[in-house]
């Protein structure tokens, strides 16, 4: 500020009863402000005395203003005018002064002294508090310090009301003012609201000292420690980028990278950090430790830490938790009870053991494990966890992970638990039960394989599980339908979302249970479940009358099931079923997801009742039913954004007919469409007879719909592609299948018709190395691409290009030049893949393993086939690829040994499907693992071939192998399945 009033000469010792303050725009340069003084059309007079009806923004419009102001007032409550006008200044005398400073704080400073609400705001807290400072206004500067504790309390606060460059900008005011009152309270709401600060785009430019004090609070909620470390990656790469080195030495990041939980991270997770050169050190440690904590879950608590402190090891929960991820965490399960115990029960040796003789006991006795109500463990309660994901966690089982959440979890609303294969889904009412407040269940598994509509079975048998006993007491050693008996009626789930996809252990009876006991049910998914029928399936639909959202794809679904949609009824010849419902209670109306694609069971009569009722829909899946185009024009919704009609015979005029009337269509899959090529000659198809070529229904699509994921095949073309320009503008996948051409120009014009593409999948293109260079180098925000069968000179040039957000890599018979060289610069270019399949690789080696371990050492899914002699002299070097889950290799060279299969599984604890090849096993055969000792497998493949050789080339003795049949191993909870197929799978 700069007081522009001279001194007077003599002191006054008596002053005026109001004074005039000329305020002028600290933002006004000198030499405007010369020009300003005389000015007096920019001026403007008020008085104190009119503050309360003030016109703010005329008054904010001008550089100057002139304020007549009661002097008692100012000289009251503000220190700063106390000593201007009662001492030996000479305002005191002249009872004026001029100031220099920010238009608007300094207006709100004189509304705060003369009574006036003055609303602090994340812009303006700043601006108040140092005028609050510097005028002295106790009364604003209270009034500031009560805003920023409001809004960083814990109370719940809508995030709008503060965002993250106010906070670090408040953050730096009270840091450079060394006020901990300011600093404190944004250091303890970064902390709480970790993950919210995290999807701000300038979350890197968070100072680092924010950031460690934010690491180190006890509030620090975050959802898994892996987005701890992301924050610690994210803000390190910022530091690097703005100042062309590191800021901060190197021993400060590491000490931030202390704070992380390693024993916590996921192991796909980690193992994928082990080539950045700031964690190596730090992956390889945590990984040695997670699979120790893996294979020993009893005793390792104290086999890893001993006497050590074993807080670090426990799960980051804080009152705050709303969130909790453990996904991809195999050794979870010795360290869940520790984390939800005080921590005066983990402190001393003695104590220590219990616990872990506790988990001990729960994982390994065979006889009643009831031990879980009998042992008096208080355990700690977090009110606000809602939702936790513990999918993938082959070491956990869920029952006890499910005691452990009754207790401290108590308003638990949401559980992910995907791929859970021991757990027996006839025990899902127990897990519901125990949890009143339950309202959504995921319990996906991988779907079979075996789809009786899909593939040729010569035989199948069953091998049986040894039936576990029950752990729990009472009740819950009723059988499920006796037990849901004696409470229906008076005991009901809140559940309104469940999902059993793939599940093959449930069956009619466990489905009609499920619909005696979650009235409330608005969304199920029964994807693949192969074991249920039509009648049970009918019964849900029957019962559960709040069903919006049914997905039922490759299921037994049927006349039955439509029926009891569209009528109430499950069959209409049946009298005994004739109680039909009040049609407020028929479903088909009400639908808004319907996916029933691959149910062979819908007759095409069945689909035109069930179209004709389904205008509500939103997702309606169809694929490889009898949809005809005359089905599809009679369906009659405007609300559709997702439309999937692959393998059908839908034709031109039929889509037309939707695109035209639901403009917020966004998903459109339409593969394997061989009618879309072809002219319609329906009589639906003469009502739009200018519309038959599917050039002309995707130039109607494109003036209708913007499209964010477009799968198609036949009759697909560059023209097509031109057609749909308007409505590509944000695509995100693009899948060109069998049937469809883009052709040259098509890929060359892709990145600027789909700038925002994320997935890209082509078969049967004509590519080249310029148009590959084009599409990698132009598309940033790629993640997925694929490149099938395609045709053209392509060579290693093509991959030459970075693609650093590339999760997932196809090359299948287009890459036959790949030697070890271009492997190598393809992990320097792809540096982050999850996902790569390779097939027709023919001159790689043994070699190509230590390349594949080294250059991704966190894929999640790994298939090699018909790729050279990678396997020939073993696979011992694929074992580093700790984190796998899916592992294919097929012809790629004699020398597997037999016991691969279990050999993979206990140095891949995240193995669940692996398919393998006779031809590659070194003794001619692999060793099938037992039930009892499969681990954490859920489907093994293996395809037998057959030698036969060319008549045409006798003499030389020439053979190819030729596949005969597969041999398809599926677990669930209570068996074992063996199915020998007629395809190669």
């Amino acid at each position: 500020m700069e007081l522009l009033a001279s001194r007077s000469k003599a002191h006054c010792n008596t002053g005026p009863a109001f004074v005039i303050l000329r305020c002028i725009d600290a933002d006004v340069t000198e030499s405007e402000d010369v020009h300003q003084f005389d000015c007096a059309e920019d001026e403007i007079f008020v008085s104190t005395d009119e503050i309360q009806s003030w016109d703010l923004s005329s008054i904010l419009n001008h550089s100057t203003v002139k304020i007549k102001a009661d002097l008692n007032r100012l000289v009251q409550y503000s220190s700063y005018f106390r000593g201007l006008f009662s001492g030996s200044f000479s305002e005191s005398c002249l009872g004026s002064s001029s100031i220099h400073w920010n238009m608007e704080s300094f207006v709100s400073v004189l509304r705060c002294i003369f009574g006036c609400l003055v609303d602090v705001t994340p812009d303006n807290f700043v601006l108040l508090y140092e005028a609050a400072l510097f005028f002295g206004v106790e009364m604003l500067r209270l009034k500031c310090h009560i805003w920023l504790r409001d809004v960083t309390s814990c109370k719940p606060v809508s995030h709008s009301q503060l965002q993250l460059d106010s906070l670090v900008a408040i953050w730096k005011f009270g840091q450079e003012h060394a006020n901990d009152s300011i600093t404190q309270p944004c250091t303890c709401y970064l902390a709480r609201n970790f993950m919210w600060a995290m999807s701000f785009n300038s979350f890197g430019d968070v100072p680092y000292e924010l950031l460690y004090s934010c690491i180190q609070n006890p509030q620090l909620t975050v959802d898994s420690e892996k987005y701890l470390c992301d924050a610690i990656l994210i803000c390190r790469a910022v530091n690097l980028q703005h100042s062309g080195c590191f800021s901060i030495t190197e021993d400060g990041w590491n000490g931030m990278l202390k704070q992380i939980r390693a024993n916590l991270l996921p192991l796909s997770y980690v193992a994928g950090k082990r080539r950045c050169c700031f964690l190596s050190k730090f992956a390889d440690e945590s990984i040695d430790t997670i699979l120790g904590l893996s294979g020993k879950p009893a005793t390792s608590l104290i086999d890893v830490h001993g006497d050590e402190d074993l807080i670090p090891l426990r799960i980051r929960l804080t009152e705050y938790t709303k969130k909790l991820d453990l996904s991809g965490c195999p050794q979870l399960m010795p360290i869940l009870l520790a984390s939800l115990l005080p921590s005066s029960y983990i402190e001393h040796m003695v104590l220590r053991k219990d616990v872990v003789q506790f988990s001990l006991n729960l994982q390994h006795l065979n006889g009643d494990k009831s031990l879980i109500s009998r042992v008096p463990l208080p355990t700690l309660i977090f009110e606000a966890m809602q939702e936790v994901d513990i999918s993938n966690c082959p070491m956990l089982d869920l029952e006890d992970a499910i005691g452990y959440f009754s207790k401290s979890f108590p308003a638990l609303r949401k559980l992910r638990a995907v791929q859970f294969i021991s757990f027996d889904t006839k025990r899902l009412h127990h897990l519901i039960k125990r949890c009143p407040l339950l309202c959504e269940i995921d319990m996906t598994v991988d779907i079979s394989p075996v789809l009786p509509s899909k593939v040729s079975i010569l035989s199948s048998f069953l091998v049986q599980a040894p039936q576990r006993s029950s752990r729990l007491n009472n009740i819950d050693h009723c059988p499920p339908a006796e037990l849901l008996s004696s409470i229906a009626g008076r005991l009901f789930s809140n559940i309104t979302s469940l999902t059993l996809e793939g599940r093959a252990d449930f069956s009619d009876s466990d489905l009609k249970n499920i619909a005696e006991f979650c009235p409330s049910l608005c969304y199920l998914n029964l994807k693949g479940c192969t074991t249920v029928t039509d009648d049970g399936i009918s019964v849900v639909m029957l019962k559960c009358v709040m069903l919006h959202s049914i997905l039922a794809c490759d299921t037994s679904l049927g006349k039955k099931s439509v029926r009891a949609l569209c009528s109430g009824v499950p069959d209409l010849n049946d009298p005994a079923t004739l109680q039909v419902k009040s049609p407020s209670h028929t479903l088909a109306p009400k639908l808004q997801t319907l996916d029933i694609g691959g149910c062979m069971g819908v007759s095409e009569t069945s689909l035109l009742e069930l179209i004709c009722q389904t205008s509500a829909l939103k997702h309606l899946c169809l694929r490889e039913t009898q949809l005809g185009s005359d089905t599809l024009h009679h369906f009659q919704g405007s609300s559709l954004e997702r439309l999937d009609i692959s393998g059908t015979k839908v034709s031109v005029p039929s889509l037309v007919h939707v695109a035209c009337q639901n403009p917020g269509l966004k998903y459109l899959i339409a593969r394997d469409c061989k009618y879309l090529s072809q002219v319609e000659g329906t009589s639906e198809g003469r009502m739009f007879s200018s519309l038959n070529t599917s050039e002309q229904f995707y130039s109607e699509l494109g003036r209708y719909c913007k499209l964010e994921e477009i799968v198609v095949g036949w009759g697909f073309s560059f023209l097509s592609l031109e057609s749909l320009k308007p409505a590509i503008s944000l695509l995100k996948t693009l899948v060109v299948g069998l049937g469809g051409s883009l052709g040259e120009k098509g890929l060359q014009l892709l990145p600027a018709f789909c700038p925002f593409l994320e997935k890209l999948v082509i078969y049967f293109q004509v590519i080249s190395d310029s148009l590959i260079t084009n599409l990698v180098q132009s598309l940033k925000n790629i993640q997925v691409l694929a490149i099938c069968y395609c045709f053209g000179e392509i060579s290693s040039l093509g991959f030459n290009s970075s693609m650093p957000n590339l999760r997932k890599l196809k090359l299948e018979r287009v890459t036959p030049w790949m030697t070890n060289d271009d492997l190598v610069k393809l992990t320097q270019n792809c540096m982050n893949l999850a996902e790569l399949s390779l097939l027709g690789c023919r001159l790689l080696n043994s070699e190509s393993q230590d390349i594949i371990s080294y250059g991704w050492p966190g894929l999640t899914c790994l298939h090699l086939e018909d790729c050279g002699e990678v396997t020939s002299n073993g696979v011992s070097s694929l074992m580093n690829c700790r984190a796998l889950e899916d592992l294919l290799l097929r012809h790629t060279g004699r020398g597997i040994p037999n016991d691969f299969i279990a050999v993979a599984a206990s140095n891949m604890p995240m193995l669940r499907r692996i398919s393998l090849d006779i031809c590659d096993a070194s003794n001619g055969d692999f060793d099938i693992p037992s039930v009892s000792d499969r681990g954490f497998f859920s489907i093994v493949k293996i395809a037998r071939c057959k030698v036969k050789r060319w008549s045409f080339d006798k003499l030389n003795g020439q053979s190819t192998p030729m596949h005969r049949e597969t041999l398809l191993l599926v677990w669930d909870s209570t068996k074992l399945k063996r199915t020998v197929i007629k395809e190669r799978l």
